[in-house]
């Protein structure tokens, strides 16, 4: 039998929608289920998992649900238990930089959800503070991990494209206002006092999708509004929407690309999925969203003539041809824990840390600033 080797992770957060789902059940409880993750001198890391919440009652049920144990509202009792040494963070984005910060005084390796902070003075101070520590950490980075846009990082990476020209994402869906159907997002997403805003949320997203598989951000021109001001929280009870909840972006990458790029949750979905991106290239075009992506070559391309008076003949979606799977995809969150795991134990590759969770927190702050001084902002260079 294969030795198991138990590496302790405290959770902040899991009773929250993305901590529960994704981080607890789809990954770490999906790694227990298949035995742990393999390491490369044999034995299998096992998470040993200590849950941490602000609400007793809501830590109690997720724990009994699945069989876990060990569960405290006292984040400093976790951190300082011998047998720990990962700290994940889930929660609300105005609670996360303390707690990261709360960790790295601890000595504990850091894996954390983005935005890594509030400011972005905040978000550098985390990844200095981290880097002076010496731990290790990491920033989930999970649309990477999408199937639709693996298969678009692998055209980029196989020259399909030719020169790329553009990028065109529309994100979204419309977002239940809570008083005649609930909302399918936590209120606190819409009130800025609480890190809410699809700026601070999204934009992150889009800088690493950007920059990882096309090139980095050089410049930001945004457009940013609420257009629902007023929602329903939990309770059924009214609050002023203080956040903004769309945004309309140019982004300017390096070697001339243009990507636009429509984030909304007051949009309602014509579209094959929750989010595409439409890539334009001089040998090629692709559309690629969550899990599907298609192409369109020079050599197939239709030849379109504008004519006002006369109904279109062409079935333009048809014209397009899809890409193959090509591999097995497995859940991306627990991809990316299963590679942030071995980077602790044994060194593995692991880039996007807090200095890239930083530079996400940068675009959405000189987003904002764009949209607040109405002009076009570039993005100075961002390193340690």
């Amino acid at each position: 039998m294969t030795a198991r080797v138990p590496i302790g992770i405290v959770m902040n957060g899991v009773t929250g929608r993305m901590g529960y789902r994704q981080h607890l059940v789809r990954s770490l409880l999906a790694i227990r289920e298949q035995g742990g993750v393999p390491l490369r001198g044999g034995g299998r890391l096992w998470p040993e998992l200590v849950l941490v919440g602000r609400n007793e009652a809501k830590l109690r049920d997720v724990a009994a649900r699945h069989g876990l144990t060990e569960w405290t509202t006292d984040l400093a009792a976790a951190l300082a238990r011998p047998d720990v040494s990962v700290y994940f963070d889930a929660q609300v984005t105005s609670e996360r930089e303390k707690a990261i910060r709360l960790a790295i005084d601890a000595g504990r390796h850091i894996y954390t959800e983005k935005p890594t902070a509030t400011t972005l003075s905040g978000a550098v101070e985390l990844a200095r503070a981290a880097d002076a520590a010496g731990v290790r950490h990491g920033v989930v980075q999970d649309k990477l991990f999408l199937p639709g846009l693996r298969k678009l990082d692998r055209l980029v990476r196989g020259g399909f494209f030719g020169r790329i020209l553009s990028v065109r994402g529309e994100f979204g869906y419309w977002v239940f206002e809570g008083d005649w159907q609930e909302a399918q997002r936590p209120s606190w997403n819409y009130r800025a006092a609480d890190g809410g805003g699809i700026v601070v949320d999204m934009f992150p997203h889009w800088h690493y999708v950007l920059e990882q598989i096309f090139a980095p951000v050089r410049a930001v021109t945004a457009h940013v509004t609420t257009h629902i001001p007023q929602r329903w929280d939990e309770d059924g009870q009214p609050y002023d929407a203080t956040a903004d909840d769309a945004a309309y972006a140019i982004f300017e990458l390096d070697g001339g690309v243009v990507a636009q790029i429509n984030s909304s949750w007051a949009v309602r979905v014509n579209r094959d999925e929750l989010v595409e991106f439409q890539v334009d290239g001089t040998e090629g075009s692709a559309v690629a969203g969550l899990r599907r992506c298609r192409v369109q070559h020079r050599a197939s391309t239709p030849k379109p003539v504008w004519n006002p008076d006369l109904p279109s003949t062409d079935d333009f979606r048809s014209q397009w041809q899809e890409v193959p799977d090509n591999d097995v995809y497995d859940n991306g969150f627990k991809a990316q824990w299963e590679m942030f795991l071995r980077h602790v134990a044994e060194d593995a590759p692991y880039t996007w840390d807090l200095w890239s969770g930083a530079r996400g927190v940068q675009l959405a702050e000189l987003g904002l600033r764009s949209a607040r001084e109405g002009r076009r902002v570039e993005i100075p260079e961002l390193a340690p």
